[in-house]
């Protein structure tokens, strides 16, 4: 007995509490309670009680202790592995799992259910209780109708706020009459409005949420609840599935709306192409039942499910930044997934590792999954590979909850611990609503084909609407006409949108956050090509330079950083300004403006090619020095972040900010730029089409490093042809500039229009050093965009050769003509590439009217850049010379002299057509 003695005097809390540490760091536990855990082997995987080490124990510990480990053992059994022994699943019999819970795999029999054990104070008796009452609890809380999975999370004190609140009531929901019956409204709105539907537009797609109306109380549930928090605004994003119920039922779209759209109408504008009515957005305001206000936005979504979360984030994060900075939880995120969406697309992984990093982070989302056990003919074990489609969370140890989606009052429960969760700790929660799909994946789908059993079960299956009044019926709470009624007033109430929808031709679409953008106008190509004023002064620009040259005297950095700052000021003394002083003064001079400035990339702070360095480090803290946020009181906030290696999540990120703050400058700045093909989808989805479809402007800005200088085939091209491809009308404006100076007028004057369209720039590598690119002072104050830059010729009569280019490419054929004294060849610059200026080109065309060479030259190859592009926009491109490589598989050689031989062929092939540059 000597050897454990210590046992006698200790509680059984501590035991658990010891046992917790010991779980965590075996190392950090007395070495007598180390020795007790491991002979005892609490840690194993079967909860057997076998061994020489375990036999020493027990012959050496007073019984009822060693049952008390066993009691104890068998809670945190449940607590870590009660969510596989849940009632979940309302249409298919739960997988088997083993070890199962069964008391006997924790040494304990039946004999031992009316003792009384001490550790029924872990789990918020009073006192001690019955092995019997400490299973009937363990039950209600982990395998009811909510499994919980939260034992992976380290943080001690959100450890126990969720085991205290599942205490309670042994995690049951206690609701009021008042409230059960409004559960049963809100359910009865999602039931009879697809019912609704599916009458009135027979066989037509509306991706009904029948299955998992029981979302519909859930959501109001969060909104109203979160309101009396303190929450101010609501931010949604939900792919196809069950969103025209939610546009309704919860965002207050009118029916009427909703039925235009479904009879196909055309739309009152002509220039719009509009979108399916599942993907559209919608921006209200809502008064809760405590009469307080809460804005309402569900952002516009493309059918790439996962896409939109990104775009909620960046809104989310906006309206932080601009309006709550001080309180983020002012803004609530919810993202709704599909359980096949969730587990399959990796976006969603990206968006998880986003959400504790400065600049990126929205102090917790609530994530739902709409689980209907299958995507679209897949069932879920050819799905994923992981237990739960909702297994990500658990990379930023986010509790996680699996509700039965038939239990109506369990779904809100669920809701209501969630953002419970969210708002005391910041953090993401995800509730997996465990349901099922009542149709195939469109409503004219036949999912018999694939699953004949499921849907054989489902076809039985009573609707949660139903399940829940015969659970109230049984109460006493309602009488059986009471659903009848209710189901009555809603459709008619419907009945009378659909006739009033009908008795007009026209569908009109309203943008989404309206409010937000009420004071722009939306641009035609026609607009977008009129001059913008983006001078400044001087002396304001003098004033600028001196702040973001000179560093805090009393702290210590790296002497070349030291000297690169303060080289700032001589450039600007010599009058030579480079690429890095053209953006540092066009986010000066907007911030001393009252704009602001968000720039995000991998890399950002310092730049890849060390040229930015907004970000200055101290050098024996590393304490941030941010000189742009230094110049006056009243100035715009410039916010820089290096962002994690994600182009897809950071840039639908960062176009969610835009679209949410169009007053602030919102850049992604590619590594290289062809690594914005990660992020395709948000270019096709959102980027070149938004507008378009949703009416929703934004004015993202792109920077792609583009240049061919030996790099390879992944440094050398921001494959412009696929931005080009994607123009049409007025979607966006595409740059290439080969000045400081237009640089810095280009990106002013996307704050300075009245109205904002996505800017992609090839911006440079090499001339970000390069002693010709260099602009004036005097060109940064008083000049403007120049979409094309005409060549500095003595004599236009004596050009023969009339070259048109875009970007890095005009220093290398200016050499080469200065090395040839070639004054027979003029180099004009296409500054910007779409909308194409036209009129400017056919001026230049004419001006050269001597040239009896017209040739556009490209370092790119020919399949690839932009002359396809100007093929297509200018007619008189097609009796053009084209100089480039030949077409190629990949944008480059990987061999530097291969890259360079080619490059000296192309250039050679400039200046003298009877060379052959097709190798």
């Amino acid at each position: 007995m000597d050897k454990y003695s210590f046992l006698n005097a200790a509680h059984t809390a501590y035991f658990a509490d010891l046992y917790d540490q010991y779980l965590e760091n075996p190392d950090s536990v007395e070495p007598s309670w180390r020795a007790f855990f491991q002979g005892y082997d609490f840690g194993s995987e079967n909860y057997s009680m076998e061994g020489d080490t375990v036999e020493e124990v027990s012959s050496q510990v007073p019984e009822h202790v060693l049952k008390e480990f066993k009691v104890l053992n068998l809670i945190h059994g449940y607590r870590s592995r009660g969510h596989l022994f849940t009632k979940t699943n309302p249409v298919r019999a739960r997988r088997k799992y083993a070890p199962t819970l069964e008391i006997e795999n924790f040494g304990l029999s039946s004999s031992d259910l009316e003792t009384r054990f001490d550790a029924g104070e872990m789990l918020g008796y009073g006192g001690p209780q019955t092995l019997q009452k400490i299973i009937d609890h363990l039950e209600q809380v982990y395998c009811h109708s909510i499994g919980v999975e939260y034992m992976y999370i380290r943080k001690p004190e959100e450890l126990k706020w969720i085991q205290d609140r599942l205490n309670v009531a042994n995690n049951q929901p206690k609701f009021s009459t008042d409230q059960k019956k409004h559960i049963l409204r809100k359910l009865n709105e999602a039931v009879s409005f697809e019912s609704f539907l599916h009458t009135k537009y027979v066989g037509q797609k509306r991706f009904s949420l029948e299955g998992g109306e029981t979302l519909i109380p859930a959501l109001d549930a969060a909104i109203e609840k979160a309101a009396e928090y303190g929450v101010k605004e609501f931010v949604m994003g939900m792919a196809h599935r069950g969103r025209l119920s939610t546009l309704t039922n919860i965002f207050g779209k009118s029916a009427k709306d909703i039925f235009s759209e479904f009879d196909g109408k055309d739309y009152e504008e002509k220039v719009f192409d509009g979108d399916v009515k599942y993907h559209l957005g919608w921006t209200s305001n809502r008064e809760t039942e405590s009469g307080k206000e809460i804005n309402l936005s569900i952002a516009p979504n493309p059918s790439h499910l996962e896409t939109v979360g990104a775009v909620v984030e960046g809104i989310v994060r906006a309206k932080q930044d601009k309006y709550y900075k001080d309180d983020f939880s002012k803004v609530l995120p919810i993202i709704v997934h599909g359980d096949a969406a969730i587990a399959g697309q990796g976006l969603v992984y990206e968006l998880i590792q986003m959400a504790q990093l400065d600049g990126y982070k929205t102090n917790g989302t609530i994530h739902i999954v709409v689980n209907n056990q299958i995507g679209f003919t897949t069932n879920y074990l050819d799905a994923r590979s992981s237990t739960y489609c909702t297994d990500v969370g658990k990379v930023t140890l986010s509790p996680v909850l699996h509700v039965n989606a038939d239990d109506a009052e369990a779904v809100v429960h669920a809701t209501l611990f969630a953002l419970e969760f969210r708002m005391q700790f910041k953090r993401d929660v995800f509730i997996d609503l465990l349901g099922y799909r009542k149709y195939g994946h469109n409503e004219g789908d036949e999912p018999r084909f694939t699953q004949p059993k499921l849907y054989k079960a489902i076809a039985k299956h009573s609707n949660p609407r139903d399940i829940y009044a015969a659970k109230l019926i049984a109460e006493g709470i309602i009488d059986e006409n009471h659903v009848k009624q209710l189901e009555k007033t809603y459709k008619d109430a419907l009945e009378e949108k659909l006739e009033d929808s009908r008795k007009e031709d026209k569908t009109v679409i309203t943008p989404f956050m309206q409010d937000t953008w009420k004071d722009f106008e939306r641009a035609n190509e026609q607009k977008m090509m009129e001059p913008v004023d983006t001078t400044t002064s001087v002396e304001k620009l003098a004033e600028i330079t001196k702040v973001i040259s000179n560093l805090p005297k009393d702290k210590k950095f790296i002497r070349k950083i030291e000297r690169l700052i303060q080289s700032r000021q001589k450039m600007f003394d010599e009058n030579k300004l480079d690429w890095a002083m053209a953006e540092h003064l066009a986010y000066g001079t907007l911030l001393d403006e009252g704009y602001d400035v968000r720039i995000s990339g991998q890399d950002v702070e310092r730049g890849t090619f060390s040229h930015r360095h907004a970000v200055v480090k101290v050098e024996d803290s590393e304490e941030e020095i941010l000189l742009l946020n230094q110049l006056n009181e009243k100035q715009g906030e410039f916010h820089i972040f290096n962002s994690l290696l994600s182009e897809y999540g950071v840039v639908g990120f960062d176009y969610g900010y835009a679209m949410a703050s169009p007053n602030t400058l919102t850049i992604w700045e590619a590594q290289f730029g062809d690594f914005s093909n990660g992020a395709q989808i948000m270019l096709d989805q959102y980027i070149s089409a938004a507008e378009a479809k949703w009416k929703t402007q934004n004015g993202l800005v792109m920077l792609l490093p583009h240049g061919y200088e030996g790099q390879g085939a992944e440094h050398s091209s921001g494959r412009m042809e696929r931005y080009l491809q994607l123009c049409a009308k007025d979607n966006m404006y595409i740059a290439d500039c080969t000045t400081p100076e237009n640089m810095f007028h280009l990106l002013r004057r996307q704050m300075k229009s009245n109205f904002r369209k996505p800017l992609i720039v090839f911006t440079p590598k090499s001339l970000l050093r390069h002693p010709k690119c260099v602009s004036t002072v005097e060109s940064f104050a008083n000049g403007s965009f120049k979409m094309v830059i005409d060549d500095n010729v003595s004599d236009v009569n004596k050009i023969k050769t009339l070259v048109l280019l875009t970007g890095k490419f005009y220093y290398d054929l200016d050499e080469e003509r200065e090395n040839l004294k070639r004054d027979d060849v003029a180099l004009v610059r296409i500054e910007q590439l779409f909308p194409v200026p036209t009129d400017e080109i056919k001026a230049i065309l004419a001006k050269y009217s001597n040239a009896d060479d017209i040739v556009w030259a490209q370092e790119e190859p020919k399949n690839m850049g932009a002359y396809s592009h100007m093929l297509m926009h200018l007619d008189e491109a097609r009796n053009f010379r084209l100089a480039s490589r030949r077409p190629y598989g990949a944008p480059a050689a990987g061999s530097a002299v291969r890259s360079k031989a080619r490059h000296k062929e192309v250039i050679d092939y400039v200046f003298d057509k009877t060379k052959n540059n097709q190798r």
